[in-house]
């Protein structure tokens, strides 16, 4: 596979920056540009392409999940896939969201594993530990390849983004829904443009993302929207949320889900040093609704304010399995990090 990046640097990773990397058998190289300020990309090879999520885990048990990158450069503060870069020697604050590690050959590697196997997942997940189309699927473009060998193996697919990068592939996704089932999801949950830089400072404007929301529709896919994270006492007002529901609405958004806002350990950490530093006020009330118990009295309260406007907007009533997956950590005695079994 071949790169053309202008004004590229490239530098082999030694043991004592990045140990995660340096020891792996499938480690290529790294690449700095000016167009990615601050951010690396990690290029691997990957031995296998399709994650079997196992039947304990905490999220998305049983699916299976394709996940080309690993590290996100939008820089979500809130995110819940942040643990995994420490099974890479990785942090999960600013390695995170500035170490992104690519699987270059993964659209060969997915076409090979489907080839060969008997039976076929009977659906893969995007979205469910990074974003597919952050800043680097611009450069290396995986997803067309990855959306076509799933078509013709007419496995059935979802992803879940934040960015307006999906509409590249409009197209390929058009055509694939021809021969097998696609459900598309855009993640919006917050108008507050200031709020959003702050939180989620390397993420689409959500005016970007209601466009992608219409122009998802007017290719003729449905396309569910995620409020999701509600942040308690930022952008869950009731005035927050009936803008919200209605600017969804106006995009084209068949049918909503929402889920409250989910910090496991670790990232706990970053969301708090993130809430001292822009919003001091709120640590205690955030210190006491993500103690024993606060979570649960609050999404008692958010499903009572949200239901109410998802019906008076005319959407069907969300499926709350989705937000009880996110809140068993406040029901078990350990918090898993979110499945991944198979790395590289």
């Amino acid at each position: 596979m071949t790169l053309r990046w202008d004004g590229q640097r490239v530098d082999r990773v030694d043991d004592g920056t990045l140990p995660g990397l340096a020891r792996m058998s499938g480690f290529v190289r790294s690449v700095r540009t000016p167009e990615f300020r601050d951010v690396t990309c990690h290029e691997v090879l990957a031995k296998s392409a399709l994650n079997h999520v196992p039947q304990d885990a905490r999220m998305l048990p049983g699916e299976w999940t394709i996940n080309p990158y690993r590290g996100c450069a939008h820089a979500c503060q809130y995110c819940f896939a942040r643990p995994t870069h420490t099974r890479l020697g990785l942090n999960v604050a600013g390695d995170f969201d500035r170490e992104i590690v690519v699987k270059t050959n993964i659209v060969a590697v997915l076409r090979a594993e489907l080839a060969r196997r008997r039976v076929l997942p009977p659906r893969v997940a995007f979205g469910t530990s990074t974003d597919v189309y952050q800043r680097a699927e611009g450069r290396y473009q995986l997803m067309p390849g990855i959306i076509d060998a799933l078509a013709g193996a007419r496995v059935p697919f979802s992803i879940l983004t934040k960015s307006p990068l999906i509409r590249r592939d409009l197209d390929r996704l058009v055509a694939a829904s021809r021969v097998t089932t696609v459900h598309l999801g855009l993640s919006i949950s917050m108008l507050d443009e200031e709020l959003r830089e702050s939180v989620e400072f390397g993420t689409a404007t959500s005016a970007a993302r209601l466009a992608t929301v219409r122009e998802i529709r007017d290719a003729g896919l449905a396309c569910t929207v995620f409020l999701s994270p509600v942040l308690p006492h930022l952008n869950d007002g009731p005035e927050q949320l009936r803008a919200l529901l209605a600017a969804v609405t106006r995009a084209g958004a068949t049918s909503v889900l929402y889920t409250p806002l989910y910090l496991s350990n670790g990232v706990r950490e970053v969301f708090f040093t993130w809430l001292r530093r822009a919003h001091p006020a709120l640590v205690e009330e955030y210190t006491r609704l993500y103690g024993k118990g606060g979570t649960r009295e609050y999404r008692d309260t958010l499903r009572e304010r949200i239901l109410p406007l998802i019906a008076e907007y005319g959407l069907p009533a969300p499926d709350e399995s989705v937000e009880d997956r996110f809140a068993l950590h406040g029901r078990r005695g350990r918090v898993a990090e979110p499945a991944q079994p198979t790395l590289f």
